[in-house]
């Protein structure tokens, strides 16, 4: 029984920190876009490295492979 007056303190503290945490970041916008990211990953733009290729195609009068 001794052991339930050290518990209950810790978890109530335990408690509020997690929803300090929480609120945090409700607060500071951590979750304001959720679909933002799942939609950029599908979006990947290959345009980047065939500009960089032909770039490097016309400066130098070959054809060079694309760095990875």
């Amino acid at each position: 029984m001794e052991v339930l007056m050290l518990l209950i303190p810790m978890s109530v503290v335990l408690v509020a920190l997690i929803g300090g945490v929480f609120w945090w970041s409700v607060r500071s916008g951590q979750f304001d876009d959720l679909e933002g990211p799942a939609h950029r990953i599908l979006a990947d733009d290959d345009r980047v490295e065939a500009a960089e290729a032909e770039t490097k195609r016309d400066a130098k009068g070959t054809e060079q492979p694309p760095a990875l």
